[in-house]
């Protein structure tokens, strides 16, 4: 009975409170029941919160008794990113220097999620300070992929989507600068979303007008993605990014019909990124579904010369912004490659800032004339299947050496540079069973229509469904 009650959608699980088909303090000892199962397999829940989450949801049991009214997400158990400050809950960014960390004050997105009603079972994993794909650290070790335990989550909300993908929570919270919320999407065959820059606003942010990273939604279907996306979204004064559209736009239902659409599919993007052959065989005919669909596929992609050096640029800088006072502290409690992306920031100078963010305007304008022409870009989320997780990164993809931890996300975050909104969707499987998902871009600011485009992606295709062999 757990087991069946945890892999419904979320929206069952609400419909399913409101109408008394089930407590909170059920559902929630489903989830828990599913922890204490599946999860010393995977590691995807590094912090637990039981205790707290059984008065929660006893209290939710009162609220909704009481008649009064509740939120969308009245009563359903969520874990969140390591990364998102939780009031009373650790919170260690995955690092040696965090380990103690409690948080006095929820940042903004579990503001929101708690005051719609969530219920905060515990904290998932991700890399040291979300830097990489590949979700381990010193503090609590690597997630494993509920496909198969023996290759790695993806990240860097890897913890997340395990947990998804194991029937560990049916809703996540994450963040994305190069693709971390899309490439665990696609490693374990779920749902992720990165909105458009101030869709979902960040409090606190010491760099509040960066628009590199974003936070946003990951689910195991595009609709309980787009209502977690209701909740996250919507203006506050304290982002001053932060986009006017209400939330309440996305909790519509997302049917559309697509024909007419005009798609773009690329493999590489011009030749800017390689990926495995593995990836492309499963992506050739859920490419087909859109003609299927009575879409015009032609395989071309935008011209987003510049987008590299924009991108390394930025993350560069940022995280030397971000961190560069923990590599003085003490060089040797953070992981090389994170040490690494710190140095390159401390190499930069006005001029290659400057030259960055000029190049990333012309990528914009690039991008927009691109769209004239075509409604929806289509291409892989990930360069590679799920790889090894003993690695830290893959060390060639079908034999091109990848020189750094960045290297073989190309593929993600060259979208990032665009600004535009990127939704990672099941598309198939390799035939060892490892899912491989594809991206679908679109438009400046067309968060909802990418969703609507995926929702009818996967109607048509049901890839989603397909459970790990550990449930």
């Amino acid at each position: 009975m757990y087991d069946e009650i945890a892999f419904r959608p979320a929206r069952e699980m609400a419909d399913m409170l409101r109408r008394r088909e089930i407590s909170a303090r059920e559902l929630l000892a489903a989830h828990l029941a599913r922890i204490a199962t599946v999860n010393p397999a995977i590691n995807a829940v590094v912090t637990l919160s039981a205790d707290r989450a059984l008065e929660e949801a006893a209290a939710a049991d009162e609220r909704l008794a009481s008649g009064a009214p509740v939120g969308p997400l009245h009563g359903l158990p969520m874990a969140h990113k390591d990364t998102h400050d939780t009031a009373g809950i650790r919170t260690t960014y995955g690092s040696p220097f965090l380990t103690g960390n409690v948080p006095d004050r929820d940042e903004l997105v579990i503001e929101r999620l708690r005051a719609a009603g969530a219920i905060t079972i515990g904290k998932t994993n991700v890399p040291e300070f979300a830097a990489g794909s590949h979700t381990f650290n010193p503090v609590f070790g690597a997630t494993l992929n509920p496909y198969d335990t023996t290759r790695s989550a993806g990240g860097s909300s890897g913890g997340a989507a395990a947990a998804l993908a194991a029937g560990l929570h049916a809703l996540a919270d994450g963040s994305d600068m190069g693709g971390s919320l899309r490439n665990p999407a696609s490693f374990n065959n779920v749902v992720g979303l990165r909105p458009s820059p101030g869709r979902v606003p960040t409090y606190p942010a010491p760099l509040g007008w960066s628009t590199l990273s974003v936070q946003g939604p990951m689910a195991r279907d595009v609709a309980d993605t787009a209502l977690l996306l209701s909740v996250m979204a919507g203006p506050d004064p304290r982002s001053p990014i932060a986009l006017d559209t209400p939330g309440r736009e996305f909790a519509a239902p997302l049917d559309r019909d697509l024909t007419g659409l005009r798609v773009a599919w690329t493999p590489d993007l011009g030749g800017a990124f390689q990926a495995e052959r593995a990836v492309l065989e499963v992506l050739a005919p859920a490419v087909r579904v859109f003609e299927e669909l009575g879409c015009r596929v032609e395989e071309t992609a935008p011209d987003l010369t510049g987008a590299d050096e924009v991108f390394r640029t930025l993350r560069a800088w940022t995280f030397e912004s971000a961190y560069g006072h923990l590599l003085d502290a003490d060089p040797q409690r953070l992981k090389a490659s994170l040490a690494w992306n710190i140095e390159e920031g401390r190499k930069l100078a006005g001029p290659d800032i400057a030259r960055a963010e000029r190049l990333r305007t012309e990528i914009f304008h690039r991008v927009r004339e691109f769209f004239e022409h075509y409604d929806v870009l289509l291409l892989p989320v990930s360069q590679v299947v799920p790889f090894d997780a003993r690695l830290e990164y893959p060390a060639d993809i079908d034999g091109v050496p990848q020189a750094t931890y960045l290297d073989w996300m190309r593929s993600a975050y060259h979208i990032t540079v665009t600004g535009g909104p990127a939704l990672s969707v099941p598309a198939g499987f390799t035939p060892e069973g490892l899912p491989v998902g594809l991206q679908i871009v679109g438009p400046h600011r067309a968060d909802r229509f990418v969703l609507e485009v995926g929702h009818a992606f996967e109607q048509a295709t049901g890839f989603g469904r397909r459970r790990p062999p550990l449930s």
